[in-house]
């Protein structure tokens, strides 16, 4: 019975270059898939806290709107809470801190992680 030998694949393609690759070449692909995941991961998160600060911040200036409800009347608009006001206006303040100190944390990790400086928008 004759054995036929099979002749080297002239054009190999993507599949079989694939399954020839060596455990240095299978590892660098890994590594490259996983950190640009976690790269991507980390710069929305940075941009998620960065609109959550602006949110903040432009909560706080419309609450400094307290104007009358027409332009005769100077008297301030009415249902004014003062307590109320003060206690958003910390709460507020709180969240902008802990947001801004979330921030500085996650752009440090992003640089050491990736070796980038990330450009604020």
């Amino acid at each position: 019975m004759p054995t036929e030998t099979l002749e080297p694949v002239q054009n190999p393609g993507q599949f079989y270059n694939i399954l020839r690759r060596n455990n240095t070449t299978i590892r660098e692909d890994r590594a490259s898939q996983i950190s640009e995941d976690a790269e991507l991961i980390y710069r929305r998160l940075i941009e998620d806290i960065e609109r959550g600060m602006k949110t903040l911040q432009r909560q706080r200036v419309q609450m400094m709107d307290v104007s009358p409800l027409t332009i005769e009347s100077l008297e301030p608009a009415k249902g004014f809470d003062p307590n109320k006001f003060v206690e958003t206006d910390l709460n507020i303040g709180l969240k902008l801190r802990e947001s801004q100190i979330r921030l500085d944390i996650a752009v440090e990790r992003y640089e050491l992680l990736f070796g980038k400086t990330y450009q604020f928008s």
